[in-house]
């Protein structure tokens, strides 16, 4: 059974995304002990430096990610996710080679400014799919990232723990390499060049004209910010939750990595069954009602007594939590020109980042100053304003009517 050419591209780019998303999730877990090997033992140094290769390479993403999306719709989309995974491949082995971690912290913000496969993809999957498969395809994506982002620490664990540290930024460019191979070979552009060419200054510029002419897009821009606020504000301080807990017992990195592990798997769950239902449902009602259920799961997490409850709390949290990308992101493209794509999905992916860079911030102020539980709450609070929001604001798109 020969494959349509548009589900073709789409499988080919899942491959390669995943790949691409797993490589980029196996150095993340071990910098502090290559800081280490690179000669920072003092705590409160390392502590410095962690906090800045964590931080910078976002804001530097959040900053050239608009950037590149617009070039997306002047130059191509396989460029830009050629771009993304070469790039990565090559700074990739220029981290397993430096001797300073000034030179770690100098890569680190180059990889936020020319990597970004995830955007890359995603406005790939939206200008191919036709517009009853668009929530379906990019729940697959999503699905794709989470399963990515679950399997890189383990994979990076394993190979810096036989072979060293240096050796998992090797291995992660090996995987970009791969990737990138794939794009060049299995995935199809029809891309058609705009007939007027921008001067070179504009080309560079994303176009943000359709924001001052939808109020729903900008609605679907605090739902992404939302979403991933929602996904990162418990990190920093979950362990310590959870050791709080009356009916805590020991093994407590081990319940933490079950309940994040188990977590991460019920988004991905969630982001390609209900990407695949949403055109039928309709994404707004998709998107209201995840947005909704996730908050009413949220806000109970404040009051759980014992591990297993705030675990069964969290699989359904993060089950519609996981179903809400691929509602708003294909929402975004039925109210986007199809040229105008690329701009708009570089702002969601800045969005994305600068999100997921605050989340723990907020998180850990919140949990310092108010106590655990008013985190819980106000992240629940967050998600059902946007939910209420999206009702307002957006309304069911004539264009798939």
């Amino acid at each position: 059974m020969t494959l349509p050419p548009w589900k073709a591209t789409l499988y080919a780019v899942l491959a390669a995304e995943l790949l691409a998303v797993t490589g980029f999730n196996t150095s993340g877990p071990i910098i502090p002990f290559y800081l280490q090997d690179l000669g920072i033992h003092d705590p409160v140094g390392l502590n410095f430096f962690t906090g800045l290769i964590n931080a910078l390479p976002s804001i530097a993403l959040a900053l050239a990610a608009p950037v590149w999306g617009n070039l997306a719709d002047t130059v191509g989309r396989k460029p830009m996710l050629l771009r993304a995974m070469f790039g990565g491949t090559v700074v990739l082995v220029l981290q397993g080679l430096v001797t300073d971690p000034w030179q770690l912290l100098l890569l680190r913000v180059i990889q936020g400014v020319i990597t970004g496969t995830v955007a890359a993809a995603t406005v790939m999957v939206a200008s191919i799919a036709p517009k009853e498969e668009t929530g379906s395809a990019l729940g697959l994506l999503q699905m794709t990232v989470f399963v990515g982002a679950s399997l890189g620490p383990m994979f990076g664990g394993v190979i810096s723990d036989l072979f060293g540290h240096r050796v998992t930024f090797f291995a992660t460019s090996g995987l970009l390499l791969v990737a990138g191979v794939v794009v060049v070979r299995w995935v199809k552009d029809d891309f058609v060049k705009p007939a007027v060419r921008e001067k070179s200054l504009k080309r560079f510029l994303p176009d943000l004209n359709m924001l001052t002419q939808s109020k729903s897009l900008w609605a679907l821009l605090a739902v992404i910010a939302a979403d991933q606020v929602a996904g990162s504000i418990t990190g920093p301080f979950l362990p310590l939750f959870i050791q709080s807990l009356p009916e805590s017992q020991s093994l407590v990195s081990s319940t933490t990595g079950l309940i994040l592990g188990l977590g991460a798997l019920s988004s991905a769950v969630a982001a390609a069954t209900v990407g695949k239902i949403s055109f039928r449902f309709g994404y707004a009602r998709t998107l209201i009602v995840c947005m909704v259920f996730a908050s009413l799961f949220t806000l109970p997490q404040a009051l759980v007594t014992a591990p297993w409850q705030l675990l069964v709390l969290r699989l359904v949290s993060c089950f519609f939590i996981g179903g809400t990308l691929p509602s708003a992101n294909a929402l975004i493209a039925q109210r986007v020109q199809p040229g105008k794509q690329g701009s708009v999905y570089g702002l969601t992916s800045s969005i994305s980042s600068t999100s997921n860079a605050l989340g723990p911030v907020i998180g850990a102020t919140m949990a310092a100053s108010l106590g655990f539980g008013s985190v819980f709450l106000g992240t629940g609070l967050i998600l059902g304003g946007a939910g209420i929001a999206i009702a307002i604001l957006v309304k069911p798109s004539r264009r798939i009517q």
